[in-house]
């Protein structure tokens, strides 16, 4: 997906601070922050690939109230 499909959200990957830790991923909404991964994830790849399948959800409208 690139930013077109994924518009009004963004993916951020967020490096490890240590060696040997652990990636972050950040989804922003127009800019501003809207939600942020609660697991560790090992390679960048598997961050990006949660992070994908969190805006895909995002998307679809899924938990919308």
């Amino acid at each position: 997906m690139n930013d077109n499909e994924t518009h009004p959200y963004t993916l951020e990957i967020i490096p490890p601070k240590a060696d040997g830790g652990s990636y972050q991923w950040a989804i922003r909404k127009h800019g501003k922050l809207a939600q942020r991964s609660d697991r560790n994830h090992h390679s960048e790849a598997k961050a990006r690939e949660n992070g994908m399948a969190q805006i895909e959800k995002l998307l679809s409208g899924f938990g919308d109230r």
